[in-house]
């Protein structure tokens, strides 16, 4: 089996209800074995905002196979912040997630950005080590809707 022909480009407003639903998908499927479920509803639980709305239209990229959108991600440039990683569970292991991790790369290289840091899940973190993170100890990370959980802050040193 080929893997999908992806394309990721901006996000519109028009994709937050799918990015809503690649996010829960992604971690009720990735991270069931790494955090008690209940805290994972707690996490993922109710519908799109319009603040979640706004921050899809204003930071979001999107992967999309066939004009359908199977994954997510974003970066802050000015600090090297990556956030906001889901791939639909149907199209995980399938290099989309390696793949805008790339491109979220290369948006930070093109801005002199040096190093990239992001915090992730503990189910997640040999997936980023694979992509040369480093990062072993783990923290607490603030949910922006409160929620506090163990995460693994992460970096990678981009040479110049």
């Amino acid at each position: 089996m080929h893997p999908p022909v992806f394309i990721i480009r901006k996000a519109t407003r028009a994709d937050a209800d799918a990015a809503w639903r690649i996010r829960r998908a992604a971690v009720m499927s990735d991270c069931i074995n790494a955090y008690p479920r209940n805290q994972l509803e707690e996490w993922t639980g109710g519908a799109t905002s319009k603040t979640f709305a706004v921050a899809v239209e204003e930071r979001f990229l999107v992967a999309t196979v066939d004009d359908c959108v199977v994954g997510t991600g974003m970066i802050d440039v000015t600090n090297g912040k990556i956030d906001a990683i889901f791939v639909d569970p149907a199209y995980m292991k399938r290099g989309i997630g390696a793949g805008m991790m790339a491109h979220l790369e290369t948006l930070a290289r093109a801005q002199g950005c040096t190093k990239l840091r992001l915090d992730s899940t503990l189910n997640a973190a040999p997936f980023y080590r694979a992509l040369g993170f480093e990062g072993d100890e783990i923290a607490q990370y603030r949910s922006p809707r409160g929620l506090t959980m163990n995460c693994v802050p992460m970096v990678k040193r981009l040479a110049a």
